[in-house]
């Protein structure tokens, strides 16, 4: 009986000396990326119009740096907060802690190099090898091609700098091990010619991160097929939004037409729309349509010639639940 009490006394010890030497790599050895590279970002009229484009309109900076209005449809930015941070994902929403976007004009990017802001966006991993939490989507980024990540960069140094004091984003136990996990090497690429039309609505597709909404998502993974819809996202007050399917399924958009899918877009474009109040329980939505609205229409026409080739999965999704309360 001995002999046994003391094999398991040795077996325990060994365990906690090997949770102990995994914990202290993970919070010491990761995240694992390269150095930061150095990099001199161009400052030319083409870079700035370019990444000011990218920034609005299709990697959607503008939308999760600022202070979002949801009494307002699709929660538009507060005007005056755009690129200043702010905006809050925490516990009511459903994440493993709170988060909140950092001020990215020159007075909170302003002493960074350019290098270091390169490797934010490509692998998620700040300046003092600390990482981010993945609601900005990094390992979308990553896939992009560098002249469009210098060109976003070039176009935040243009910005006014706009002081702000924003409280730190803080995860949850044990998350904050995972998230060190999460950063990975940029995978980076060569923006596709625009006549090739596939090829090129799959990197629009990418730099818009669409596919991180508009697929299934439990249990920190992705459960279901690319562009499948149904992802579940919680608002404050208890309602759920669900997102539709992309693929060109009878319950997706294989019966919307090329037209019909530019329209949904740039409808919020007309100069005579005005941005509805949204009461509580009314329909609801993450997707920021007005900022997205002023994507090239070449950009999502290509968009839609690259869903055309997913593969058809049936998903009938409830858009949306009010809160029962």
């Amino acid at each position: 009986m001995k002999k046994t009490l003391k094999i398991a006394g040795y077996l325990l010890c060994t365990i906690g000396v090997l949770l102990l030497i995994a914990v202290l790599f993970v919070r010491f050895a990761l995240p694992n990326v390269s150095d930061a590279p150095y990099i001199e970002v161009e400052a030319s009229v083409e870079n700035i119009e370019r990444g000011k484009y990218l920034a609005y309109h299709v990697m959607m900076c503008a939308d999760c740096h600022s202070e979002r209005d949801f009494s307002k449809f699709s929660g538009p930015p507060t005007p005056g907060t755009e690129f200043v941070g702010g905006d809050i994902f925490d516990q009511s929403m459903g994440f493993p802690g709170k988060f909140v976007s950092s001020n990215i004009t020159p007075h909170g990017i302003g002493d960074w190099t350019d290098g270091e802001l390169f490797r934010l966006i490509t692998t998620g991993v700040k300046r003092d090898g600390e990482p981010i939490f993945p609601v900005m989507p990094y390992h979308n980024f990553g896939k992009l091609d560098p002249e469009d990540i210098k060109a976003v960069i070039a176009f935040l140094r243009t910005l006014e700098p706009v002081e702000s004091n924003h409280p730190k984003s803080e995860a949850d136990f044990p998350f904050n091990f995972i998230l060190r996990t999460l950063p990975k090497e940029a995978e980076l690429s060569t923006k596709p010619p625009k006549t090739d039309r596939v090829a090129y609505g799959k990197y629009m597709f990418t730099a818009a991160a669409c596919a991180e909404c508009h697929t299934q998502f439990e249990k920190g993974k992705f459960t279901g097929p690319l562009g499948g819809g149904g992802r579940k996202f919680q608002f404050p007050d208890g309602s759920v939004l669900r997102t539709p399917n992309l693929t060109p399924h009878e319950t997706g958009i294989k019966n919307l037409s090329r037209t019909d899918f530019i329209h949904l877009f740039k409808k919020y474009e007309d100069s005579t729309y005005v941005i509805p109040d949204v009461k509580p329980g009314e329909f609801q939505t993450l997707m920021p349509w007005a900022m997205y609205a002023d994507m090239k229409t070449e950009d999502i026409s290509a968009i839609y010639d690259y869903l055309k080739t997913l593969e058809p999965y049936e998903n009938v999704v409830e858009r949306f639940t009010p809160a029962t309360n």
